[in-house]
């Protein structure tokens, strides 16, 4: 069974990255032109939060221990609302190639973060990975504030380098939290608080929206993205964590650039920069080099 368990958090891992990877381009579409960003993390929060009471409809309500409801209430705010917010004006200052490209960053910053944690340790090959990786990263972030990529800022790929952070502190910290309960249960109080916490907030952003200049392709992309990329795929990821450990469950963030890429260049997004290129294959190679250093274990 437990044999099982472990191939359907890879499969669970395959999908949720393949809904994340179809996010880049269809955000781009929306974020800064049609709906702000603020105005975009509290609709999907909310529509999340009410997904989130579905599966009750089918299973029996969980309690959650007193003492746990702290760390639910702070992966409410470090998940549910800091990830997304800086994911969402991330993208809307960066291009969806590059946005996708940062996010394979992950599985370095989950080392580093399980280092400090004293639940890894550094070795020579990972040292190496992590600098390679660091380097490529680096180039990508850089080369955004060039002339030729017209479609990146800087501030926008610093700011999905910091959602990066975000989610490796979830993945690592939050691995118990997770095991402990159905995933079900961690989703609903999650979405639930970091909905009631936005939406004071961000209520006027999402009255202001003006659907009336959006064609019937850009409403597709805003349903889409209002109710896929939340909850679905959040659920898959607290799936896998629960059977494979957060450093490899990162690695599966190498599906999202192929996919977003492929789409960007074919809906006329994005192109494709030979520089980009280069430092993507760099960053490539230095987290391969951790992951490897996992397997030769």
């Amino acid at each position: 069974m437990e044999n099982k368990n472990v191939v359907r958090a890879h499969v669970a891992l395959v999908g949720c990255n393949i809904v994340w990877a179809c996010d880049y381009p269809f955000y781009n579409l929306l974020l800064g032109k049609y709906i702000e960003p603020l105005a975009m993390v509290t609709a999907s929060l909310v529509v999340a939060a009410l997904l989130s009471w579905l599966p009750l409809l089918w299973e029996k309500w969980e309690d959650i221990e007193r003492k746990d409801w702290w760390l639910i209430i702070f992966a409410a705010v470090l998940m549910g609302v800091l990830r997304k917010m800086l994911m969402m004006f991330g993208l809307s200052r960066t291009s969806p190639i590059d946005g996708s490209i940062i996010a394979t960053l992950v599985p370095i910053i989950v080392l580093i973060v399980s280092v400090i944690g004293r639940i890894d340790r550094f070795t020579t090959r990972k040292v190496l990975g992590l600098i390679i990786g660091l380097a490529g990263a680096t180039a990508v972030v850089i080369t955004s504030h060039s002339p030729s990529h017209i479609h990146s800022e800087l501030w926008g790929n610093v700011m999905m380098i910091c959602s990066g952070v975000v989610t490796a502190l979830y993945m690592v910290f939050f691995k118990r939290i997770v095991s402990k309960y159905r995933i079900t249960t961690i989703l609903r109080a999650i979405y639930t608080i970091s909905a009631l916490l936005l939406l004071p907030v961000g209520f006027d952003s999402v009255v202001e929206i003006d659907f009336k200049d959006m064609t019937p392709a850009l409403w597709g992309a805003a349903a889409f993205v209002l109710v896929v990329p939340t909850y679905l795929p959040n659920l898959l990821l607290n799936y896998s964590l629960r059977h494979l450990a957060p450093t490899v469950s990162s690695t599966y963030t190498y599906i999202q650039p192929v996919l977003a890429v492929a789409l960007s260049v074919a809906m006329g997004l994005d192109r494709l920069h030979g520089d980009t290129v280069l430092f993507a294959a760099l960053l490539f190679f230095g987290v391969w080099l951790v992951i490897s250093s996992y397997n030769k274990k």
